[in-house]
């Protein structure tokens, strides 16, 4: 037996009306589109777009520790701006400088360079001091010049490991 006239499902060529299909019975419910809210930015600044040749178009990845970047995190925050934004003007601001900044690269790479120098320059004279050592051991009676030498060698040697150690740890 065919639904009354006003009842049922209403079709208009083939497609499902969701209006109401029977005279005040239940009403499909009607789809209300979700409000999304924004929060509002503390500090909005306003500025006009970047002019083609001025826009940021390459990406550059870098690879950090955890000190490292919780050191540059910290930076950027300082100078209120982005880690991203921070990383760039520094470059650039480091670029501008080449001679300076090579310097502070160079300085910190030769400092360590120094460091390794002078542990091995202590591991030779160090060999030296064992073979004396052997010697007057042996009963024999290495010349006062040649102890002298070797003890002055050692405290050089010391010196110069303690004085680029001290180096290191105060550009850290």
């Amino acid at each position: 037996m065919p639904a009354p006239e006003g009842a049922g499902v209403v079709q208009h060529r083939g497609v499902l009306d969701h209006e109401a299909a029977t005279e005040g019975g239940s009403q499909p419910e009607k789809l209300t589109p979700r409000r999304i809210r924004r929060t509002a930015k503390t500090a909005s600044r306003k500025r006009s777009p970047k002019s083609d040749p001025d826009k940021r178009s390459y990406v550059c990845s870098v690879r950090l520790n955890a000190t490292e970047k919780q050191q540059l995190v910290a930076a950027a925050a300082a100078a209120r701006t982005s880690l991203p934004a921070f990383l760039a003007r520094a470059a650039l601001a480091a670029a501008r400088n080449p001679g300076a900044a090579a310097g502070s690269i160079a300085g910190e790479r030769e400092l360590i360079s120094e460091v390794f120098a002078a542990r091995r320059h202590l591991g030779h004279v160090g060999n030296n001091l064992n073979q004396l050592a052997w010697a007057v051991n042996s009963g024999d009676r290495p010349a006062d010049a040649q102890l002298d030498a070797v003890l002055d060698a050692v405290r050089r040697a010391t010196e110069r490991v303690q004085a680029a150690t001290d180096k290191l740890l105060e550009s850290r």
